[in-house]
């Protein structure tokens, strides 16, 4: 039966409310503060019923610093010793942020770097699409708590590198360890690979269960993999910018104690109704894996060799699309299977593509089974053309007529 845990909620700057937490008592401080984007951020609800917004504008860089100089201080006082302090940033500010945790915390009480890598959709910015996150993971001493987590091993892992322990010859060269009779010594019991410093998790879904409307409401399983890591069930979480309340509603679903402090009276709100119904959505990408979702059918790509495309996932109807597409639009191409006609590939393809903007699409005809039907049959936007199969055999079809 899950524990009776505690939760606590304020509005107002973390600044002040700190000062009235016990010194010592948080095991663990989530923070994702205002990350200088210089912008004001708005999002409506779903439904459009409800926005919701807060400022990320100021006078300098130093005046940021300073900001974050104070409540971190604060935080500090707040983390017990074996405790930790994740902060999540983006690059506009991760510099400022990286040098007042050195200093606060000290250097070496730096643990890690954490890569959170996301895929999004692309825009039209000049220059790399940015797709990650960064969260500075320190601790308060070395005695800290951390909980090992496991990954899968590397498709590219020999089974060698599984079954068999390593070690360094006299000249530090890593080798298969042998035992006195020179024989490999086994790596014993197999958990996989300790968790990187790099984490694929996706960005919320605009459809999850959990979705608030909140600006930069951050996914439940990224929360709940820092809180797992580095607390224990009982343990005190602390979110000071708790904005949407992803981080209060998780720590109550793992069995911690949670407590959220922020300045905006709507965020305030929407954690007060997320601890009361704390949810959390599942991942079926993290679930399945990437490659589940490649389902282009690869025994067709042969007949696009030449052609700049990309292939297409999650599609019944197109296989592809030019890249350099006709009159600046999309150009969908399929490839006629081999338990279809011609005329029923045609309408597979047009169905899939009518909605997507496209004047012309191409089907390649695998098989001659419908030179029995007119042009008038297809989709008069469906251009026919043959594959290399079977313009050779039409070829040598008109030499035997011909002889």
């Amino acid at each position: 039966m899950p524990r009776k845990v505690r939760s606590e909620l304020h509005m107002g700057d973390c600044l002040s409310v700190l000062q009235g937490i016990d010194a010592g008592s948080v095991a663990l401080v989530y923070l994702d503060p205002p990350f200088f984007t210089q912008k004001s951020h708005r999002l409506l609800t779903r439904d459009r019923k409800r926005e919701f917004s807060f400022e990320d504008i100021w006078a300098s860089h130093k005046d940021y610093a300073e900001f974050l100089y104070v409540r971190l201080k604060a935080i500090y006082r707040v983390i017990s010793q074996t405790g930790a302090i994740f902060f999540h940033c983006d690059r506009n500010a991760a510099h400022i942020v990286r040098s007042l945790l050195d200093e606060i915390f000290g250097s070496e009480m730096f643990r890690s770097e954490i890569i959170w890598h996301y895929r999004r959709w692309s825009n039209s910015q000049k220059g790399l699409l940015p797709a990650h996150q960064t969260i500075y993971y320190y601790t308060k001493s070395d005695e800290y708590t951390f909980n090992t987590h496991w990954q899968e091993y590397s498709p590219s892992t020999n089974i060698d590198q599984i079954l068999q322990q390593r070690s360094r010859d006299v000249f530090g060269k890593s080798i298969y360890k042998r035992d006195s009779f020179g024989k490999v010594v086994s790596s014993g019991s197999k958990r996989g690979v300790p968790l990187s410093d790099v984490w694929d998790i996706p960005y919320l879904n605009p459809k999850a269960k959990e979705r608030t409307g909140y600006p930069t409401q951050k996914p439940s399983l990224l929360l709940e993999r820092i809180i797992s890591i580095s607390t224990q069930k009982g343990d005190t979480v602390l979110d000071p910018f708790c904005g949407s309340g992803t981080t209060l509603a998780t720590a109550i679903l793992l069995d911690r104690n949670a407590i959220g402090i922020d300045v905006s009276e709507d965020a305030v709100k929407l954690t007060q109704e997320r601890i009361l119904n704390p949810v959390k959505s599942v991942s079926p990408l993290l679930m399945k894996g990437r490659d589940a979702y490649r389902n282009v059918d690869t025994s067709i790509l042969p007949l696009l060799q030449g052609l700049d495309y990309i292939p297409v996932q999650r599609n019944s109807g197109i296989d592809a699309i030019l890249k350099e597409g006709v009159n600046g639009k999309p150009t969908p191409v399929r490839v006629q299977r081999q338990n279809e006609t011609a005329i029923e590939a045609a309408y597979k393809l047009y169905n899939a593509s009518k909605d997507k903007g496209a004047d012309m699409m191409f089907l390649i005809a695998t098989n001659g089974s419908d030179g029995i039907y007119p042009n008038s049959c297809f989709p008069k936007e469906v251009v026919v053309i043959d594959s290399p199969s079977m313009s050779i055999g039409r070829y040598i079809s008109g030499l035997k007529d011909i002889n």
